[in-house]
Order: C-alpha cells, then sequence, then structure tokens
C-alpha cells in the first residue's frame, strides 16, 4: 500500500511538473510590432528580461530622449524592455522606454499565444494603457 501512495505522489508531482512547464512560454527571441515598423530583440538580462531594437523600418534617431547628449543617437540598438520580470502566467513587468516621446512607462509584456505577444505601456499606477500586440519574427 506504502509503495502505490508514492507511486501516485510522484505520478501527481510530474503532471504538475509537466503542466506548470507546458504553459510557461518562453518570450526570447524576435518580435515585429504591428506596424512593421520595427523588430524588438527580447533577451534575458540577469534574472529580468530585456528588449532591444535590433531592426527599423525607417532608422532614425532618438530625438526626444530626456538626455540630450543621447538625442543623437540612432533607435536601433536601444534597449526598450527594462528589467521586465515575472508577473503572473506568462507575464512580465518592468519598464518601457517610448522612443516616440522619450518617455519611460511601467510595462507589461504578455504571451498571448505561442508566437503573439501583448505589450502595454501604462501611466498612474496601470490606469491608463496603451497596447500593441507584436508578432514572432524569423
Amino acid at each position: 500500500m506504502r509503495s502505490m501512495t508514492k507511486t501516485a505522489v510522484l505520478g501527481l508531482a510530474m503532471a504538475a511538473a509537466m503542466v506548470t512547464s507546458a504553459s510557461a512560454g518562453d518570450p526570447t527571441g524576435l518580435w515585429l510590432r504591428s506596424s512593421g515598423s520595427s523588430k524588438i530583440k527580447i533577451d534575458k538580462c540577469g534574472s529580468a528580461l530585456c528588449g532591444t531594437v535590433a531592426w527599423e523600418k525607417s532608422p532614425r534617431k532618438d530625438v526626444y530622449n530626456p538626455d540630450p547628449a543621447k538625442r543623437d543617437d540612432p533607435v536601433t540598438g536601444k534597449r526598450v524592455l527594462l528589467g521586465m520580470k515575472p508577473d503572473g502566467e506568462d507575464r512580465w513587468k518592468g519598464e518601457v522606454y517610448n522612443a516616440e516621446d522619450g518617455k519611460t512607462y511601467t510595462g507589461y509584456i504578455t504571451l498571448t499565444g505561442a508566437d503573439t505577444l501583448k505589450l502595454q505601456g501604462c501611466v498612474l499606477g496601470g490606469l491608463i494603457c496603451k497596447s500593441d500586440t507584436w508578432n514572432r519574427s524569423r
């Protein structure tokens, strides 16, 4: 009887591990913004995730950067997802730098499918958010 209990517990633990790993998505890789204007590469940064502009359809300068010394820097190569840490299943929270206005917002990335990701930039504690859907790029 004791052997059956151990086997049942082991079986449940293995099943739980399989469910956990199956539902945990991996947002690392290259993502295309819905506008098609740029691609963002998401990588691990220590215990967090970060995203860098890897490509732009029409390369531009970071003219709205709050640091005047950086306004002539290219947006390509700029880190735009900062310190994204797990915040629920298939969701990460950190900061998002928006080169279109030079501001940094509270940000969330959520995997909505194997090849789709929702990005949100929020103000006022998440009361007002703008979102964009990205598709995995190959």
